[in-house]
């Protein structure tokens, strides 16, 4: 399975490659990569970033664009933002923004929280959040302080999360990740 890594500049892009190279054929791009050039993708994801997603969209690259491929996405703090302002949610300064552990409630054990706990522990590092989820999209997790940690699209395979899965801090982590790449392993055999 081959699995694409859309660099948006974040901090621990690196760290989400060394979870996924020992689950499958991992490799991180720029963010500016053409989609022909990504093509053969089984499934992407959208790194965390550096910039602010509600005022820098335009740093994001080419997001939109692999948005609309037909392959399991899986969008990681800037990456889940950016995903929920293209299909029509709204992003904004969190009230009270996150650095370092959060109590994780997950709403739904579907998907990509198959397996896991009512609550765990994660690493967040945001100050801006999905203010408006957008249409067609269901939050599958929460926190004391952001009422939208985790999205999915009810009609693609596309998740996403606040926090992050990669870091060692989060619970789990490495099981989002696996069960992410089994959605995608599925849906490429349809």
């Amino acid at each position: 399975m081959k699995v694409y890594i859309i660099d948006n500049g974040g901090q621990w892009t690196h760290r989400e490659w060394r979870v996924l190279r020992d689950m499958a054929d991992a490799r991180i791009v720029r963010n500016d990569t053409p989609p022909e050039d990504i093509a053969d993708a089984d499934a992407l994801v959208l790194s965390g970033g550096a910039p602010s997603v509600a005022s820098d969209a335009e740093r994001m690259g080419r997001n939109s664009d692999y948005l609309e491929m037909d392959v399991p996405i899986f969008g990681i703090c800037a990456g889940m933002q950016f995903l929920s302002e293209h299909f029509g949610g709204t992003l904004g300064p969190g009230d009270d923004p996150e650095y370092g552990a959060v109590e994780l409630t997950i709403e739904s054990h579907d998907d990509i929280f198959r397996g896991m706990p009512p609550t765990i522990e994660v690493w967040a590092s945001h100050n801006d959040e999905v203010k408006t989820v957008p249409e067609g999209f269901d939050v599958t997790a929460s926190s004391a302080r952001c009422r939208v940690e985790a999205v999915r699209c009810r009609d693609r395979p596309i998740f996403g999360v606040q926090f992050h899965p990669e870091v060692e801090n989060t619970q789990y982590g490495p099981e989002m990740f696996s069960n992410f790449l089994g959605i995608a392993s599925r849906y490429r055999r349809k």
